[in-house]
């Protein structure tokens, strides 16, 4: 085999991933169904590009990041290349909704597959990434696809019964959040901020609030508390908030995403 790892398919989501393996190594090929956007990313990460067969031909690990509704067509016509390898390759899929085993009967045989839900921050080394192995995955298989993906952020193993969940709160969260750092910073501009500063402001105090959860084990709730002086603005901002039922809408937007999810592989 030629490359440590293949990616078919380099837009947002399988780009991001590309930046993030492309700190582990170098030995990677790229491809696309638009060749020059496999190019031209592979030339800025210092990686090879190619198309569809020589990824799967000569990759050890194969990241699948089509999406879901063309998998089919995409895995069916490199089915006879990867049918024709000595070695099987690892096939890491990233597409919302489809299965492991869907995953290998799309690809025509019990190829060794790992299931990953990443997010876009992985691009900068702070993504989420849940995964669940087949049992055709083995330890060395498993330990090599982490060391992969070391810069990418925090890696999760999950329950495949509980992906669709998992990647409609962390794979879907950033939009969410830009949402809402847009919001906070428009609020800025409102009351006389510069916008770019009302951004950064936003930006850096959701990065340092999200810390706050993960190093020091506190409940979100109780964090928030702390905030909230009595008789103070910030719980006049929160009472705003719930007034405005935000804590509802955003869990229906986690639980939205979930279903959209789970209908993407029917």
């Amino acid at each position: 085999m030629q490359y440590t790892f293949g990616l078919i398919g380099s837009g947002n989501m399988g780009g991001a991933i590309a930046r993030a393996v492309s700190h582990t190594t170098k030995v990677g090929i790229l491809a696309d169904h638009f060749p020059q956007r496999a190019k031209e990313l592979a030339q800025e990460l210092g990686l090879a590009a190619g198309d569809n067969q020589t990824a799967a031909r000569e990759s050890q690990y194969l990241f699948l990041g089509v999406k879901p509704h063309l998998m089919g067509d995409m895995l069916t016509a490199i089915q006879p290349v990867l049918a024709s390898r000595d070695q099987a390759p690892v096939l890491v899929s990233m597409a919302a909704g489809l299965t492991i085993a869907q995953i290998q009967q799309m690809a025509g045989q019990e190829y060794p597959v790992i299931r990953i839900m990443p997010n876009t921050p992985v691009a900068v080394g702070q993504g989420v990434v849940l995964y669940k192995t087949s049992p055709h995955v083995t330890q060395e298989m498993e330990a090599g696809f982490l060391h992969l993906m070391a810069k990418a952020g925090l890696l999760f193993p999950i329950e495949e019964s509980l992906m669709d969940v998992g990647a409609a709160v962390s794979g879907c969260g950033p939009a969410y959040v830009y949402l809402m750092l847009d919001a906070m910073a428009d609020g800025g501009v409102a009351c006389g901020l510069p916008r770019a500063d009302a951004v950064k402001y936003a930006a850096q105090t959701l990065m340092g609030a999200a810390q706050m959860v993960l190093e020091t084990g506190k409940h979100p709730d109780q964090l928030k508390n702390e905030v909230c002086s009595p008789g103070g603005s910030t719980i006049q901002g929160v009472r705003t908030l719930e007034q405005r039922g935000v804590r509802a809408a955003f869990m229906d937007a986690v639980i939205a995403a979930c279903e959209k999810n789970a209908a993407l592989g029917k």
